[in-house]
């Protein structure tokens, strides 16, 4: 690689975190941070879909391993944040694309939705973020990266909870921000715009749907996971150091349509 580019976007060295990594945005940044040079632990539900991903990687000569972690309550994603750290160490990059999408009619919304949604999507970045983020101003260097959504900015196709889950998280990464960033620690997030992942797949049902959603991009597209991998290999790297409290919109124009 040039060297001046190096400088800006190598993550030699580097430890990433990535949950959801083994599926959809959050596989798409893994292997993006693992071939940029990171050492990327993957923490997702299932075994399979994470070996799957690290026999990937690995053939790109990426150093990267896989924890089985439940995000789905306190103890769980404690657990997770502890086990993701034996692979390769502390991580300097945290990227929380986790994330559940339940969305009934708002009006039959249950509490238990409610909080499932709010613990894998909000609870879930917090925590981590707090286990990792002190390791990382002692340090002088840390990254945290959140998948947020069009729908923490504006209400469509039903956003129930999983919109007001992303909102916190455009929060709780405004106040990460403030909080970490005179020691060298950033909080951003990436905000997708309709995406083909499998979190998305009771709406691609809707061939109809799917191409109203192309039609309000500028691109004439809807997103693929690959589109993000630029985005976070920049906001994980050196060269964003000046960037924090940011919402960078990857949504090929829809947010400006």
């Amino acid at each position: 690689m040039n060297p001046y580019l190096a400088e800006l976007f190598s993550l030699e060295g580097r430890t990433a975190v990535v949950t959801g990594g083994s599926s959809g945005i959050g596989r798409g940044i893994a292997t993006a941070l693992a071939r940029a040079g990171a050492s990327v632990v993957i923490v997702a539900r299932g075994r399979e879909r994470i070996d799957e991903t690290v026999t990937e990687l690995s053939a790109f000569g990426a150093r990267t391993a896989g924890v089985v972690g439940d995000l789905s309550t306190r103890d769980g994603i404690h657990a997770a944040a502890e086990d993701a750290t034996t692979p390769f160490g502390e991580p300097d990059i945290l990227v929380n694309s986790a994330g559940i999408n339940i969305r009934p009619p708002f009006a039959e919304i249950t509490e238990s939705d409610w909080d499932a949604t709010m613990t894998v999507n909000a609870l879930a970045p917090f925590l981590l973020g707090q286990r990792y983020a002190r390791g990382m101003a002692e340090r002088g260097y840390g990254r945290l990266i959140h998948i947020s959504s069009q729908q923490a900015h504006r209400a469509f196709v039903g956003s129930g909870v999983y919109g007001a889950s992303k909102g916190a998280v455009e929060s709780l990464m405004r106040s990460e921000a403030e909080a970490w960033g005179h020691r060298g620690v950033t909080s951003n997030t990436l905000v997708p715009g309709f995406v083909l992942t499998p979190l998305n797949a009771r709406l691609q049902d809707d061939q109809a749907k799917v191409a109203e959603l192309a039609d309000r991009t500028m691109i004439g597209r809807n997103g693929l996971p690959d589109d993000f991998a630029s985005a976070a290999v920049f906001l994980a790297g050196a060269g964003s150091a000046y960037v924090t409290g940011h919402s960078l919109f990857v949504d090929g124009g829809m947010s400006a349509h």
